[in-house]
């Protein structure tokens, strides 16, 4: 039986395993790099073991200094959650050499599954279907649109759309070096792309006296970088008889492996329902809680169970109600995803249990918590929010309600277009193919859930809200109930900015009470510093106010808002030069495509960024000359860092 249990992870599945271990009566080893000394994962675990460095390639992912960490911390078992080392089979070895347990398939499982390509071939010989696999150098119009993919690894890594010929090389070649840099094998490959094609996967379990569950079917079509936004089981697209086939391909897949545990087989649905194999995970999958939500399992304990001997039922529960599970990530869908880094000063999602639980609520799995730093080493995910209820309409209300009255401050996040898709009524009707984002407009589904009109009232809550915080550190005013004079003084004005847009406030408080100027209908309640109450036309609307540093964040029914303070007198040095082009987010230059002097076009690459996992392109804003360029390959680059110039031309 296993006793003691090292996650060879961080986060939230860290977090996530350590819950069942609890359970279970089983001890927990943690391991943390320098960046995570403080993460919630190191802090809830029996013990903790410092592996030395930030970065990945120094911490979670070298073999030898966890297997050490296990042998230190008197560990019995190794668990490898997802991502890093998860699905590396020489990882897995080492673990089992050295005398330990490991939570997941035999080694010669997922080498076998670890490339794409030969897969591909060992899955259409054991009869389940595939799409032919499509050798770049032979690729022709007929065969467009494509996806180039890399072999090993997966989370959208190494993976381009092609749609044009022309794009083939380029496509390639960049697939090929995020692949290299994610993976250690820049191998890749190309098959046909289907437009609006559906996600689905199936959730595998196996024990060793030959029982292979089909758990269920999870639908991710929702997809941003052929990276996972929304999840949801069952899917529905699936009907009973496909769901029968999809099940059958899925444990001929584990069985044409020998699978041992928890595992994914992934397939790409047409819209016709015939359905292809993509890949097999073999590890447990992000999205697992929608799987164990409307079966009731505990899928890691079942892990855990499985990796000591113990035999499964004949079959799993059936599934009841519907679930979905949304990714909240630090980053701005609006600005081409890019991912956002800094503190998260605040991080409350109402109504939810952090506990495992199975039945109509709520259920948040996060890694972080108020006062952890967001890094750029690791991948930029918050939490996964999810929610169980009788039917599908209900889960996905439930669902938005709480992310749209969640507080989350100090990073922009992914949180209001989820609550739109969520809303949206093509997503109710189960229209959510992969397709989703561009038939419905990023630009749209990305726009805040707070109108101009709530951006405008909360500038004046947080005007107030200020001047509250102000009166109450006067040795005198700060005894006085209110901010009136006996004589009439000059208005007050505060000017805020959000994104392009600008707010200035201009207000008195006097013996009638609030004057502002444009907000003719309001009337002050109340105005303490954190918490500010306005009559609008008659309906009273309380806005919560935290002022972090020269950003106030302002929560109302309305929506949230974040407001930058903008100083009285702009400081004349801190202007660019025009054209510059600035870092969007910390990260390190890993490929310059023009030199300084060079000519380039509109949307033509200058550079390639890589933070948190992605490679992400610089390109021209517009025509011109490359005037300066002064960054190098393997430069570490902060937000604001300007990265190139473009003039215009001669």
């Amino acid at each position: 039986m296993i006793q003691n249990l090292l996650v060879a992870n961080r986060g939230e599945i860290a977090r996530r395993v350590f819950r069942s271990c609890r359970t279970a009566g089983i001890g927990t080893v943690a391991v943390f790099s320098d960046a995570d000394a403080d993460a919630p994962h190191t802090r809830e675990a029996d013990v903790a073991v410092r592996l030395p460095g930030n970065a990945p390639g120094e911490t979670y992912l070298r073999t030898d200094l966890l297997v050490r960490a296990a042998a230190d911390a008197g560990a019995d078992a190794v668990h490898p959650g997802y991502g890093f080392l998860s699905e590396n089979a020489a990882f897995a070895r080492a673990v089992l050499d050295a005398g330990l347990s490991w939570v997941g398939p035999p080694p010669e499982a997922i080498e076998t599954m670890g490339s794409k390509v030969e897969s591909k071939r060992l899955m259409a010989a054991a009869g389940v279907p595939v799409l032919s696999e499509l050798d770049p150098a032979e690729v022709t119009e007929d065969d467009l649109p494509l996806l180039v993919k890399a072999s090993a690894g997966g989370g959208g890594r190494g993976m381009r759309v092609v749609r044009e010929l022309a794009e083939l090389t380029e496509a390639v070649q960049s697939a090929q070096a995020e692949a290299g840099s994610a993976f250690g094998d820049p191998t890749v490959f190309c098959e046909r792309y289907l437009e609006t094609g559906r996600h689905i996967e199936v959730q595998i379990l196996a024990d060793k006296h030959g029982t292979v569950w089909a758990v269920g079917e999870r639908e991710c079509s929702l997809q941003r970088r052929h990276q996972k936004v929304v999840e949801e089981a069952p899917s529905p697209f699936v009907d009973r008889h496909m769901r029968a086939e999809l099940f059958d391909a899925a444990r001929k897949a584990a069985r044409a492996i020998d699978y041992l545990g928890a595992g994914t087989v992934e397939f790409l649905a047409a819209p016709d329902g015939r359905f292809y194999f993509l890949e097999m995970n073999t590890r447990l999958q992000v999205e697992h809680p929608v799987t164990e939500n409307v079966t009731g399992l505990d899928l890691i304990a079942l892990q855990l169970s499985v990796a000591d001997g113990a035999e499964l039922a004949a079959d799993p529960p059936a599934a009841q109600g519907h679930s979905i599970e949304v990714r909240l990530y630090a980053e701005d869908p609006a600005a081409g995803w890019q991912p956002q880094s800094g503190t998260l000063h605040a991080f409350e999602v109402p109504d939810v249990d952090r506990e495992f639980t199975h039945g109509p609520g709520l259920r948040l799995d996060s890694g972080v918590q108020a006062g952890s730093v967001i890094g750029v080493h690791y991948d930029p995910m918050l939490a996964k929010v999810i929610s169980w209820a009788p039917t599908r309409d209900e889960a996905a209300s439930r669902l938005a309600a709480a992310l749209a009255g969640a507080k989350i401050h100090g990073v922009v996040t992914n949180r209001d277009l989820l609550v739109r898709i969520l809303r949206h009524e093509a997503f109710l009707a189960g229209e959510t193919d992969t397709a989703f984002f561009d038939r419905h407009g990023l630009d749209t589904l990305a726009r805040p859930l707070a109108t101009t009109d709530t951006q405008r009232l909360s500038a004046l809550a947080a005007a107030l809200a200020d001047a509250a915080a102000n009166r109450a550190g006067a040795a005198v005013l700060g005894r006085l109930p209110s901010g009136w004079r006996n004589v009439r003084s000059a208005g007050q004005r505060k000017v805020f900015a959000r994104g392009d847009e600008r707010y200035e406030v201009r207000y008195s408080l006097t013996r009638e009470g609030l004057r502002a100027v444009g907000y003719e209908d309001v009337a002050l309640v109340s105005a303490d510093p954190a918490r500010v109450v306005l009559d609008v036309s008659g309906v009273r609307r309380t806005f919560e106010v935290d002022r972090v540093l020269d950003t106030s964040y302002v929560d109302s029914a309305l929506g949230s808002v974040a407001l930058t303070v903008l100083p009285r007198f702009a400081d004349p040095d801190a202007a660019l030069a025009a054209g510059s082009l600035v870092a969007p987010m910390p990260g390190t230059v890993v490929r310059l495509a023009v030199a300084a002097g060079e000519p380039v076009a509109a949307g033509d690459p200058l550079l390639w960024l890589e933070a948190m996992k992605m490679e992400h392109r610089i390109t021209a804003p517009a025509d011109g000359v490359v005037s300066e360029l002064p960054v190098e390959v393997g430069q570490q680059v902060e937000v604001g860092t300007v990265l190139v110039v473009v003039g215009e031309k001669e």
